[in-house]
């Protein structure tokens, strides 16, 4: 299976999972007194549309290099990253606004019964983390990723009301806010995730050479080639869920134009062969001289 077609498949995965917990999260937090929970719900409901978002950013990035976009549409990956942030940053501003209001109003102490629910939702979230995460490692998505700390801080949210529920229903009268203290404390972690999202994606879309594994393998496999004396410059760039490679590799000055074109193909048709993450390689040759 292609890794576009694994990537779009995982995005089903997260959009199913986060409307079915949205939904759980809210009836059990209505019914249970509990404002943990429906600030739960909230983290849960941008989850949805943060997925929805991730879901079509990778249709739109797995679609062909076309005479308007010859290095493909990857580039879309980063923005949708953002926009999940974005998604993060709106969820904990809300839940934290709710959160002060309800800690300044008298309410119920949460029913003991919430806390089942919250076990399961725990579970689940970070089993989803833990699926996405992985996801995300083999198609190289960063959307991907940004989903998966996404699931986390969900289920970092609901730690947090489980505490938050706990310590209420055991302290008893007087300290029915605390799971109100509970979803204010989850904000600062959301906000954590949040910028633990941003930061990658930004460096993506700047560029930013932070592929030092791939370039030392670029250079060894290069040096694989026939009459290929050594390797100069090396760019690499992530686009979507592929790379692109401007290499710099220095051949016998005597050799033929011919042939130093030949030694340029040869280098790119086998950088592809053994990294079929690489999309376009470009090779430009570098004449070196005895004496």
């Amino acid at each position: 299976m292609k890794v576009e077609q694994v990537a779009i498949r995982t995005s089903y995965f997260s959009i199913a999972g986060n409307a079915l917990l949205a939904l759980a999260k809210a009836l059990a937090g209505f019914f249970g007194n509990s404002f943990a929970l429906i600030a739960d719900a909230i983290e849960s409901l941008t989850d949805v549309f943060s997925s929805i978002l991730v879901l079509l950013g990778l249709r739109y990035a797995s679609k062909p290099a076309d005479d308007n976009h010859p290095y493909g549409h990857g580039r879309i990956e980063p923005l949708v990253t953002f926009a999940v942030v974005g998604f993060l940053i709106i969820s904990a501003t809300v839940i934290a606004y709710e959160a002060i209001q309800n800690i300044g109003t008298p309410h119920e102490t949460p029913k003991a019964w919430t806390l089942i629910v919250l076990g399961v939702i725990i579970l689940w979230k970070e089993a989803s983390f833990q699926i996405v995460l992985r996801r995300s490692k083999t198609t190289n998505s960063s959307s991907l990723k940004a989903d998966a700390w996404h699931h986390r801080s969900d289920a970092i949210t609901s730690v947090a009301a489980f505490a938050g529920i706990t310590f209420a229903i055991v302290m008893g009268e007087g300290y029915e806010t605390a799971d109100d203290w509970a979803a204010l404390f989850a904000t600062v972690i959301i906000l954590y995730n949040a910028f633990r999202i941003f930061r990658p994606a930004l460096g993506e879309l700047m560029d930013e050479n932070n592929y030092v594994e791939l370039t030392d393998e670029v250079r060894r496999i290069s040096m694989m080639v026939h009459d290929v004396e050594g390797t100069e410059k090396c760019f690499v760039r992530k686009v979507g869920l592929q790379y692109q490679i401007d290499l710099h590799i220095r051949v016998d000055g005597a050799l033929t134009v011919k042939r130093g074109h030949d030694i340029a193909h040869e280098v790119k048709d086998t950088l592809k062969a053994k990294l079929p993450q690489l999309a376009n390689v470009h090779i430009h040759i570098e004449p070196s001289w005895e004496g």
